[in-house]
């Protein structure tokens, strides 16, 4: 099990995320739109700046919805390989089985 501390952190930081997404966007789209004056476009940049660091989408770390493991998880599903495979071989998602041939 991770950390309370990364987990929360990690909520943290998606909060920030779809808070300051759209703002995010269109300050980027300011700064790479090369038709605009070249004081607007620093402007933009300067404000970029001023945004928290976890603000950025980038900074979100996928962790499994069970155990808070950052490592081997399958987007699809939110869960990390291990708990994957206990859930699955106990038949626990739905159009999962285990493969025999």
């Amino acid at each position: 099990m991770a950390r309370k501390a990364k987990i929360e952190s990690n909520k943290k930081r998606i909060k920030l995320s779809e808070k300051y997404g759209p703002l995010r966007k269109e300050l980027r789209e300011k700064v790479k739109n090369t038709n605009l004056p070249e004081e607007e476009r620093f402007q933009a940049m300067v404000k970029l700046q001023q945004l928290p660091k976890n603000s950025a989408k980038v900074r979100v770390r996928n962790r499994c919805e069970l155990t808070g493991r950052s490592r081997g998880v399958y987007s699809k599903f939110k869960l990390s390989r291990i708990a994957f495979r206990e859930l699955a071989l106990r038949g626990m998602i739905p159009g999962v089985t285990k493969s025999s041939w």
